[in-house]
Formats: C-alpha cells, sequence, structure tokens
C-alpha cells in the first residue's frame, strides 16, 4: 500500500485529521501538513491523555497515535483534508483503553475461531437549531411525521449533501428518510467488517455535524433530547461470516426464520449479557429517558424495555427481519462505535461457545401486552443499574479486557456522580414546599 505522503500527492491532500474516539465516543484529532504525515505515521502524533475523556493523569506520558491508512476517508466537502482513523501507543505498548484497539482484541479472538462479525448501523439524529433548544423546522408538527415527504424535501439539501458524500466515498447508501420524530432523519448504508463500520460509524457522525453546520443548523445523536419525541437509536444489524470460504453461519434455510442454531446461540449470549450490554450501547444518564420512556407524541416509542426476542416486530430489543441475520435495537446515538461492535461480538462469542438459549420467541406487542412475556427480564432504569450489572459481568470482563473496562466504568461512574450533583428544576418544583 502506498505510503500516506505518496497518497497525498497523487489525491493533492494538503492536512489529514489524525483521529481517535475516547472512552467517552468524543473524536478527538490533530491536523497534521501533508508534509509531516509519513514521519508522524512512522512515529505517531502526541496527545496529552489526561485532557481526554481517558483514565490518566498530567503525570502520564504522551499517547501517540498512529494513523491507519486502511481507514482514510477524504473530506467531500473539504477534499484538500482527509480524515484517518488512528491507534494508540504509550511507551511502546498499546493503550488497551482505546476502543478502537478494544474492537481490534475482540476481532482478533473471534477470528482465531473462525469468526467474523458483518454489521451496518442505522443512526438516527435530530436537526435542531444551532442553541440547541428546538428542533430546526418549525412546519415540522405532525403528530406521526415519520416518512414525511414535505418535511424530509425541507431538509433536501443537508440530506442530499450528506448522501452524496457517502456515493463519493464508497459507503452505498440506499435511502434515506424522516424518522419518526419530528426533526428526526436517518441514513442508511451498506453492512461491511465490524471494524470498516466502527471507522464509518465514528466519521457519519463527524460528517453529518459538519454538513448541518455548513447549512445554518445542528445535528445531534443525543439519545433523548426532546422529553415528548421519540429518541434516536443506533440499530445494529448482525451476521456473522467463516473466515473460511466466507460463509453467513446465521443464515440457514431449514432454521425458524431462516436463522441456524448458531445465530440463536449468539442473540442467546446478547440476552444473557443485555443488562450489563446496557452500560456500553446505553452509556449516558440521557439514554435511560429513551429505553424506560413514556409513550411519545407519535403513540410509540420504539425502542424496548424488556430483553426479550422476535420476528419482524419492532417493540422487542432484537428482531428477526429477514433470514441471515438480527437487528439489535437497544443501542442509541452516545453508543462509542468501537465499544458498540466490540460488546456485541463479545456477548455473542459467549453464547455460542456456551450454547446459550435465547428462550421462547414472542411475537406480542411488547408495548401492549408485555406482561404476556412471563419471565422477560427488564432493560436498567439507569446508567447506574447498568453500570453495576457491567461490573459484575465475567463475560465482557475476560471479553473486553480489564485495561479497558476498570477505566471505562471509573469514568462512567464519576459522570453518574457528576449528575447526581445537579439540580434539577423537576426537583425544585416538587420539593420546595415539603
Amino acid at each position: 500500500m502506498p505510503s500516506l505522503g505518496e497518497i497525498a500527492k497523487k489525491q493533492h491532500i494538503k492536512y489529514f485529521l489524525v483521529s481517535f474516539l475516547d472512552l467517552f465516543g468524543t473524536m478527538r484529532a490533530k491536523i497534521v501538513p501533508a508534509t509531516a504525515i509519513d514521519a508522524v505515521a512512522k512515529s505517531g502524533a502526541g496527545f496529552a491523555g489526561f485532557a481526554t475523556w481517558f483514565d490518566m493523569t498530567p503525570a502520564d506520558p504522551d499517547i501517540l497515535a498512529i494513523p491507519d491508512p486502511e481507514s482514510l476517508i477524504v473530506l467531500p466537502w473539504k477534499p484538500e483534508v482527509a480524515w484517518v482513523a488512528a491507534d494508540l501507543i504509550m511507551e511502546g505498548e498499546e493503550v488497551a483503553q482505546n476502543p478502537r484497539q478494544v474492537l481490534k482484541r475482540v476481532t482478533a479472538t473471534a477470528a482465531k475461531e473462525g469468526y467474523e462479525l458483518k454489521s451496518g448501523v442505522e443512526c438516527e439524529y435530530f436537526m435542531i437549531t444551532p442553541d440547541g433548544n428546538a428542533i430546526s423546522d418549525a412546519a415540522d408538527r405532525q403528530s406521526k411525521p415519520c416518512y414525511d415527504q414535505q418535511a424530509l424535501m425541507r431538509r433536501y439539501d443537508v440530506i442530499a449533501e450528506i448522501c452524496d458524500a457517502m456515493i463519493t466515498i464508497g459507503w452505498k447508501p440506499y435511502q434515506n428518510d424522516h424518522e419518526d420524530a419530528n426533526g428526526q432523519f436517518e441514513m442508511n448504508w451498506e453492512y461491511d467488517t465490524a471494524l470498516r463500520t466502527a471507522d464509518r460509524h465514528a466519521f457519519f457522525k463527524y460528517m453529518v455535524k459538519s454538513v448541518a453546520e455548513k447549512h445554518g443548523l445542528r445535528a445531534t445523536f443525543m439519545p433523548k433530547p426532546f422529553i415528548h419525541l421519540t429518541g434516536s437509536g443506533c440499530h445494529m444489524h448482525a451476521s456473522l461470516w467463516s473466515t473460511k470460504g466466507q460463509k453467513n453461519l446465521f443464515h440457514d434455510p431449514k432454521g425458524d426464520l431462516g436463522l441456524s442454531q448458531t445465530a440463536y446461540h449468539f442473540i442467546g449470549g446478547i440476552m444473557h449479557c443485555a443488562t450489563a450490554l446496557c452500560a456500553i450501547t446505553n452509556p449516558t444518564v440521557n439514554s435511560y429517558k429513551r429505553i424506560n420512556a413514556p409513550v411519545t407524541l407519535s403513540g410509540a416509542t420504539w425502542a424496548p424495555n424488556t430483553i426479550t426476542y422476535s420476528g419482524n416486530n419492532r417493540t422487542h430489543m432484537i428482531r428477526i427481519p429477514e433470514p441471515g441475520r438480527f437487528e439489535l435495537r437497544l443501542a442509541d446515538g452516545a453508543a462509542n462505535p468501537y465499544l458498540l461492535q466490540a460488546a456485541v461480538l463479545v456477548a455473542g462469542l459467549d453464547g455460542i461457545r456456551n450454547k446459550r438459549d435465547p428462550g421462547k420467541r414472542h411475537d406480542i406487542n411488547m408495548y401492549t401486552e408485555g406482561h404476556k412475556a412471563k419471565g422477560a427480564r427488564q432493560l436498567p432504569l439507569n446508567l447506574l443499574d447498568a453500570l453495576r450489572a457491567l461490573e459484575k459481568s465475567s463475560v465482557l470482563e475476560a471479553g473486553l479486557g480489564k485495561e479497558f473496562l476498570l477505566p471505562y466504568l471509573k469514568l462512567k461512574h464519576e459522570d453518574w456522580n457528576n449528575y447526581c450533583r445537579s439540580l434539577t428544576e423537576w426537583e425544585r418544583q416538587t420539593t420546595l414546599d415539603c
């Protein structure tokens, strides 16, 4: 493969965004001139880890970001700049906390067992006013705005620019729609290997925000920015493939709903770990206002609150829309793209190894008949409950590694404690007269 410097000359790139995501999913970067990129590719771009959301101190050495040429994306809206995902080292050793490297370790373990996860993500987001107080389209007022053509076309300039960008960089996008909440949209592109999907998921969020800003708007992937509207999910479609022969191991034309026993064991693993998974798939205080929400303006939250699976039924945590794959509807827009893929793969592989039974499939409407799903476990009601479940999960600890998990839990507990130290208007209104 040519060096980044050679690529820069051929494609007239002036600058590189050498980028990584920290534990909270915040994208960090340095702008590196093309004249220096080969040196940076060899030695790394230096960052102070304590200045990001990693569990580090000001006394720690620099973390060095080594760009991965395989991840390179030229910014379609600024073609003299290229984005490249980085892996991190500190004093010659991998930074075990780095989410991208967590995923790479997990996929390497899967490969040794003959498995490769392929996945796609459906990223929902809101286009809001720059101050964040309202949706950006005052005319978008329907109680059921999903697929509303008028509202979709009023944002055509933004949607088309993002979709054109995805076509340009080879993602094969195939549909864009107005989602269930006012001001909410979703854009879909073709599935790929877990690492490539995670890299693209990370870049997609950056791209959507950047293009929205170009148009005087603001895009947010916050799980529940408006309490009366449907929240933003990040639905993940998954299939497991053999590294030998590239066969979809989830597909079985004779299996129930076209899924193999391997697929059902994978699903069983996810269900076994579901409460702990929430600490990663739903990583913010705000996340639990989406998965445990009351009925929204449209009449449904479209988010799960119970650990169940079904066929083509969107009221469950896991949906099987067609043979050969399933959809995990748990994650939200705040999920770290790399940790989402890694945690699901860890849980699923454990399910296969231990032949975990997902139990009975439920085909009921969980929003109105959930009481009929006898024995179905509830999802956590808040971030603290999810963190406590993650602390107890030997499966996720072994699969993700203590070197990642302990720092993650530490920073997320601090996040919860900071939330608990805040005083809300609701508390004042309901408690002042005590």
